[in-house]
This record gives structure tokens, sequence and C-alpha cells, in this order.
């Protein structure tokens, strides 16, 4: 592309900034989240799913729009661990749907709308969100007694041609007119020839849900496409150790060979909260003419984890039969993992487009200092350089409600009623505890307690 049009297209993407400038809402502050959090903190989960609602009825909406997936994550998360399993499953499947159109609609984007500010766009979901979806519907479904419908959430995900297996394919973008490459295409259409890596996402497979899928075809009484489920939890830790990087739970093999006679009570946990972003400002080197417009930011998402003060679980069956969960799956670990492309993809986006808004502002100060007005070139500059960081932000949208991480453990029983305590610790110190009482416990079915502390 020659010059002019690269001052063309620079002058349309200042347009854009101009554009997102005035449309931009605030930076996402958390502390609209507080009361939230507070009840999450509390374990008040109804509380904080009612929070939620109360405030998309007033005119000071948490979620405005353009966030109704980040509304559906949210508010699905908070009813499943009040145990509202339909509501749950009735909002994770809508967050389930907006996505696939997020996606879809993503795909038909022209060039400028891909390079568009992407706070000003509505927000598409990340991966991590759409695979957790169906884990935790699969959990609802199972808790309204469905089998069959935990098995098709499961199947979205571990099918070939399923969720995981479209994961590293997502970011091979093609234009769908020209089969152009995203490389290609700011090649040819904005003449910028450097771009950052590209990262592929290392991530295929999901122990957490072939787990849960192994239990839930044992419940069915199908017992091949257990055994391949099972057998699938070793391949995941084999094949994906940048994310699991200690051995598999012993509970693995102890729910896949019950012994006769006896019922098994297999225990899920679910601790912590998942990674939030926070925006982050990189400062880099443009070889542009004009020395104020030499020095660029970029302002950038990055994943933050939450700390927890829990670090054991211990579960104690009718005050005598003690036993410690082991740490299936670190969700954070996936959710850091899946985000990987989405970065790469932000950085190119983020990089292209404020190339081109420099662009276009150097050739503006460079022009006013041609005729013999260098002060004219350095306001030229300075107001240039304020509009273009001023419509920068990065998009730090995302689900805040998920678990950090996921643990399991099981005990063989004779077949009875028992009181379970789920102890949540920081060492020996136990900071929470939840009780159970008349846990009845079947053979030959699928006995599944599930107990949440998000702290």
């Amino acid at each position: 592309m020659g010059r002019g049009g690269k001052i063309k297209t620079g002058f349309i993407i200042l347009k854009i900034s101009i554009f997102a400038l005035l449309t931009l809402s605030c930076a996402t502050n958390s502390n609209i989240y507080k009361e939230i959090d507070h009840s999450v903190g509390q374990s008040n989960f109804s509380d904080a799913a009612d929070i939620i609602v109360q405030s998309q009825k007033s005119k000071k909406v948490i979620y405005s729009q353009k966030n109704a997936i980040m509304l559906y994550l949210d508010k699905g998360m908070l009813e499943h661990y009040a145990g509202n399993y339909a509501a749950s499953s009735a909002d994770l499947q809508r967050a389930e749907r907006l996505i696939e159109e997020a996606y879809t609609k993503s795909l038909s984007e022209g060039f400028f709308s891909y390079i568009l500010n992407d706070n000003v766009k509505e927000y598409p979901g990340e991966d991590f969100e759409n695979i957790y979806i169906n884990v935790f519907n699969a959990l609802n479904y199972y808790n309204r007694n469905n089998i069959e419908g935990a098995l098709v959430e499961i199947r979205k995900l571990s099918n070939s041609s399923g969720k995981l297996d479209m994961l590293a394919r997502r970011y091979e973008y093609k234009d769908p007119k020209t089969g152009a490459s995203l490389q290609d295409m700011v090649r040819n259409e904005a003449g910028v020839d450097t771009l950052p890596d590209v990262k592929s996402v290392n991530f295929s497979n999901s122990a957490l849900a072939r787990y849960l899928g192994a239990l839930f075809y044992q419940a069915e009484g199908n017992e091949d496409s257990s055994r391949i489920e099972f057998n699938q939890v070793y391949r995941a830790y084999s094949t994906n150790r940048n994310i699991y990087r200690g051995a598999v739970p012993k509970a693995v093999e102890g729910a896949r060979d019950v012994p006769e006679g006896k019922a098994r009570l297999n225990i899920i946990s679910f601790t912590g909260l998942s990674p939030t972003k926070e925006e982050k400002t990189v400062i880099h080197y443009l070889p542009f003419r004009h020395p104020i417009l030499q020095i660029a930011a970029f302002k950038l998402p990055v994943l933050v984890r939450r700390p927890s003060a829990i670090n054991r679980i211990e579960v104690e069956v009718d005050g005598s039969k003690r036993f410690d969960l082991e740490l299936l799956e670190d969700m954070g670990a996936v959710i850091e993992e899946t985000f990987n492309a989405r970065f790469s993809n932000i950085l190119t986006k983020t990089y292209i487009r404020t190339i081109l808004k420099y662009v276009v502002a150097d050739v503006a100060a460079m022009a006013a200092e041609n005729n013999d007005n260098s002060l004219a070139g350095l306001m030229v500059a300075i107001a240039a350089r304020v509009a273009m960081d001023a419509s920068e932000s990065a998009d730090i949208r995302m689900s805040r409600y998920l678990p950090d991480r996921a643990y399991i453990g099981g005990i063989n029983l004779d077949p009875g009623t028992y009181s379970v305590i789920i102890k949540y610790c920081n060492g020996n110190q136990t900071v929470h505890y939840e009780k159970f009482t008349d846990v009845t416990v079947k053979s030959g079915r699928l006995n599944l307690l599930q107990s949440v502390k998000l702290k």
C-alpha cells in the first residue's frame, strides 16, 4: 500500500478513535461488584444472585446490554452455587448461545471492524468461559437427576469437533471472502509489516470434564464409555503438563474400581475465585519522525490471580473416617493458558490500531512543520498524542465467579446414611467448614457430593 493509502487508512482509524472516545464508558470498576463480592465471600450465593437481579431492574445496572454474556455467566454460576439448578441452566445456556452468536459474527467482520477498540463492542466471552459453561451445566443436570442431560453437556466438550478439539483452531483467522490470513490482511490493507508473534493454545483436554463424564457414563451403566473417559483423565495429565503438573489423583482410580457390595461416595469441591483482568500499559518505541510520537503507550489486558486462603481440604465421614481431597484441575491455570491465544489476537489488534493512529498523527505533525511552523507541528503532535492515548483502553471484561480450583476425593462405604463434614484449611487451621447430614449412599448408582468455598 502506498503512502496515500496509509494516510487514508490512518484517518479512518482516527475517526474510529474519536468514536471510541465519545462512546466508551469508564473502564470496568471492580467497586461496582463490591456488594456481590461480599455475599460471595460469606457463601450467601442466593443473596449475591438477587443483588444482580435487583440491580438490572434499577437505573444503575451493573451489567450493560453489551455485557450480557457476563451477566448470564455470573448470575448462572451464583445460581448454581445456591442450588438453583434450573435457573442456573437457563442462564448458562443463554450465555452459551450469545458466545456462539458473537463468534459467528466475528467471522464476518471486515478489517476495520476487527481493529475497533473492543470496549465499544459487545463482550464476546472467553474460551475458558465457553468451556466451563458446559462443565457446570452438566452438574446442574446431575443435581436435577438428569444424567443424560449431563452427558449432553460433557459431549459438547469431549466429542471430536467439540469445543476442546476446536479451541486451537479458533485463532487461525481467515477472511471469509478472500481466504487471507490476518497477517496478510494487515500487510495488504494497513501497510504494517512487523507484528507480534501469535501463540497457540496448548490445552486440548480437561481432566475435570473427563472425570465427570466418566462418572456420568458409569451411572448410566455405559462401562465402555466410562472406561474411555477415565483413560482420558490420564491422557489429559500426560499431554498438558503445563496445566497438570502433579500426579493423577488417586481418587480417579478409586472411583473407577468400587468393590462389590460397597457404595462409593465421590466428593467434588471448588475453591477460590478465578483470575480477573487488569489494564497494563506497555511502552514501545516507534520509528516516527516526530519525537512526541516515538514512544507509544499500548494498553493491554493481563490476567491476575486472586489469592486463596485454602490449600488443603479434609473430609470427615461419621466423625471417624478422614481423608484429604486432591487437586484435579487448576482452573486458574486453564484460564491463563486459553487466554494466551486470545491475548495474541488482542495484542495484534492493539498494535495495528496504535501504529495506524500514530502514522497519521506523524504525517499531520510533519506537514505542519513543513510549513515553517515548528510550534504548530508540536501542538498537532501533542494534541494527537493526548487524543489517541485517551481513546485507548484495555478490555478487562470477563466473568468474575468461576472457581479457581477443582478438588476430588472419595471413599468406599457400606450402603447407608452418613454425616459428612468438609473442612477448608490453611495448613492445620480450619478457615471454613460445611456439614452435610443424612447423606444417602447407595450401591450401583452415582453418589456425588458437591461443596464450594470461593475464598
